[in-house]
């Protein structure tokens, strides 16, 4: 395959409105994100920690439809079949329109995503493959990137990251949460049934059909979104999966006459409310680990810690420079000149920070083994602090360069409203 495509263009400029909307709401929310698990850290670890852990474990739901649930349990299980749901939109705005649309655009960030999936997933496997203690269940953890977390980095350190490698971020954690949705349905569900999963099959059938005869009315899709979340539910498969199910069979094109497609529309009102609600209370209430029970030194001594740590603080970078690299190398893809690998590589370290889905898959791969779940907490934690340390020394040591591009790209000296890279002749 010989593509000669240039890898890290600059996006349209129709994408890059897209781009930034979905990237500040998405900076907001890892703020929030942050403190909402700070919140829940200080809380478990203070005087007051076991009404922490009763909060965490307060079942609620009507018992005749399974849904008396623990508090944290609705927290993965619903809030974040909303935030998977807004997951589903953009994957199928970037596979219709964004940087996955075209064959030869998409080839190089795609393997890049995959490299980043499968080296931290080996590098699991391996540590604890050898280790006499090892568990190998957890080898999804240290597969996904928190997006939220990472942009909260950016809007600290790199406010100036030029929009390519900013939308070369978003597409990696697109596909990242796509091959993590995956690995969760097929590896970390249990009690498959067939009848429920066959309904949920219809649910989805309707809702694409409805799709394509332009139905918009809401009094048929939220009873038909619940019913499709409450199926995937007792099918034995998690949740989340109805949500990015149903936010990939969205219309993601725009009607004549319409002002604005379905999936965009539903992205705009159901993005702030993922970001900036779902993602930050699931974090409260799955990441108040309890250090004076657990002991940091110790939790980190163990294989399935070892594996995560090394997974997502090299085997991040290592996978999405290689991916990148070798694809690039074979497809005679090349780099845009405005930036280099060592920019790539800033942006594998950045995908080192796992938090949010990293957390959902350590409490679904040990939600019978307490010591592993909370040592497996206590790792992810640390390599999402880990990473984004030493993401702030990478894209430190290129602000300089960043800032000149970002000038570059934002630059409108006859002020018309239209950055001047994006007219024909440019304007200066």
């Amino acid at each position: 395959m010989t593509t000669g495509s240039e890898f890290l263009q600059r996006p349209s400029r129709q994408n890059v409105a897209w781009l930034r909307e979905q990237l500040q709401d998405e900076t907001v929310g890892g703020v929030l994100l942050l403190i909402a698990a700070a919140i829940a850290l200080v809380w478990a670890n203070s005087p007051w920690g076991q009404s922490y852990a009763d909060l965490v474990g307060l079942q609620v739901g009507p018992i005749s439809l399974h849904l008396d649930l623990p508090l944290g349990v609705w927290a993965s299980d619903g809030l974040l079949a909303v935030f998977f749901f807004v997951v589903g939109l953009e994957l199928k705005h970037e596979l219709v329109l964004g940087s996955l649309s075209k064959v030869s655009q998409a080839v190089v960030p795609a393997a890049a995503a995959l490299g980043g999936m499968i080296v931290p997933a080996a590098i699991f496997f391996a540590v604890n493959s050898i280790a006499a203690d090892g568990s190998t269940t957890g080898w999804g953890i240290p597969m996904a990137t928190d997006i939220a977390f990472a942009l909260a980095v950016l809007a600290v350190v790199g406010r100036r990251l030029p929009v390519a490698l900013r939308a070369f971020l978003l597409t990696l954690a697109v596909v990242d949460d796509l091959g993590a949705i995956t690995v969760i349905a097929i590896f970390y569900s249990d009690h498959f049934s067939v009848g429920w999963f066959v309904a949920a099959l219809g649910t989805f059938a309707v809702y694409a059909v409805a799709q394509r005869r332009r139905i918009t009315s809401p009094l048929l899709y939220v009873p038909l979104v619940l019913a499709g979340w409450y199926f995937v539910h007792e099918s034995g498969i998690h949740a989340t999966i109805a949500g990015v199910v149903f936010g990939f069979l969205t219309r993601v094109r725009v009607d004549p006459g319409e002002r604005e497609a379905p999936a965009d529309r539903l992205s705009h009102r159901l993005h702030p409310i993922s970001a900036g609600f779902c993602v930050p209370l699931f974090a409260f209430f799955a990441a108040g680990v309890d250090f004076r029970s657990v002991g940091l030194g110790e939790s980190l001594a163990t294989p399935v810690a070892i594996g995560i740590l090394v997974g997502l603080v090299i085997g991040k970078p290592v996978g999405v420079l290689a991916g990148a690299w070798l694809t690039a190398r074979f497809t005679r893809a090349s780099l845009t000149p405005e930036l280099g690998w060592r920019d790539v590589g800033a942006v594998g370290v950045i995908a080192g920070i796992g938090f949010t889905v990293a957390l959902l898959i350590t409490e679904l791969a040990y939600e019978t083994e307490p010591g592993l779940l909370e040592s497996a907490k206590v790792a992810v934690l640390t390599s999402s602090v880990v990473a984004a340390v030493l993401a702030t020394i990478a894209l430190r040591a290129r602000s300089r360069h960043h800032a000149r591009v970002h000038a570059v790209d934002t630059a409108d000296d006859d002020g018309d409203g239209v950055p001047d890279v994006y007219q024909d002749p440019p304007a200066r």
